[in-house]
């Protein structure tokens, strides 16, 4: 699991589109650190009260924020001095509103980028929590491909060379997606949800050794692919020879950890004959019904339990 370093240039670069981002003043700030995944509307700090001010976030001025402004003089609140202002947060964002030259230059003096949106404030409050959220998810890679199947995500993993490869063409042949091919990049996103995805240079292709890369897109068309899913069950071929004890009831889910999460793992056994693809797509399919409540096993178990049971008292 990592975390990268956030800064206003990273989630300015990634997001200035999305956002309608216009650098206006403190280019020479854009190395600032962002500390917390979330934005503020310092209110309270315009007026002067910034003994709780949240400086380490965003910082968001509206039309409210801005008509106050316009009502001070630089005398009226010290919090609405700009050079004052300026010198607690770390960022600052303007919402719509071209700020005037006293604010440009006391942005410049505290190196504090001011970007201007067009958009509503709550509209942008919310649009920017989720891609800070997003930015600041711990994130990782797992060794193996992920297919979606019939909205199970599906990571397969094992040894090179033991059909993970022709295992996933078959899927995406009986109309499945690919999600990425030999390393899945996976984000933690709220905590409880694992999504996984491919690298954005690889993303529609797969290595098929003795063929080389195709283009799954063009070759399947484009539902063949998806661009990411989360992480719902993960598989690991091993060879026959390499599983002692081979689960023959599935009493007992086990599970691996990503990113700290359990995750339902199978263990499938490869041996000359077996269909793999099939085996896995009855894998997800197993855990799609156990998710929905459905356990075989423990219903079958029960079924016999209550037949013995009724044998002993005749």
């Amino acid at each position: 699991m990592q975390r990268d370093t956030i800064t206003v240039e990273r989630f300015y670069t990634g997001e200035s589109q999305n956002l309608s981002m216009n650098l206006v003043a403190g280019a020479t700030g854009l190395n600032r650190v962002i500390r917390e995944p979330t934005v503020n509307r310092p209110g309270l700090a315009l007026a002067g009260f910034t003994r709780y001010f949240a400086n380490k976030r965003l910082q968001i001025i509206g039309n409210a924020e801005s008509c106050f402004l316009r009502t001070l003089s630089p005398k009226s609140a010290p919090g609405a001095t700009p050079t004052v202002f300026l010198q607690n947060p770390r960022r600052y964002f303007s919402r719509s509103i071209h700020p005037d030259k006293l604010f440009r230059r006391a942005a410049e003096e505290a190196q504090v980028p001011i970007f201007v949106t067009p958009m509503i404030t709550m509209k942008f409050i919310n649009l920017a929590t989720l891609a800070l959220e997003m930015l600041f998810a711990p994130r990782g890679s797992e060794m193996g491909s992920m297919v979606d199947i019939l909205g199970i995500g599906v990571i397969i993993k094992g040894e090179s060379g033991i059909g993970k490869s022709e295992s996933v063409l078959a899927l995406i042949e009986r109309g499945y997606s690919l999600v990425s091919d030999d390393v899945t990049r996976v984000t933690l996103i709220d905590g409880h949800e694992i999504m996984g995805t491919s690298a954005e240079v690889t993303r529609n292709h797969m290595e098929v050794r003795g063929i080389g890369i195709i283009n799954v897109a063009d070759m399947f068309g484009v539902r063949s692919i998806r661009t990411q899913k989360s992480v719902d069950l993960v598989i690991t071929l091993k060879q026959w020879d390499d599983v002692p004890d081979v689960e023959r009831l599935g009493m007992e889910q086990q599970f691996v950890k990503i990113l700290g999460l359990p995750v339902p793992h199978m263990i499938i056994p490869v041996r000359p004959g077996r269909d793999l693809a099939r085996l896995i797509e009855v894998a997800a399919f197993h855990v799609k019904l156990k998710s929905s409540g459905r356990n075989p096993a423990k219903e079958l178990n029960d079924r016999v339990l209550a037949q013995m049971a009724a044998s002993s008292q005749i």
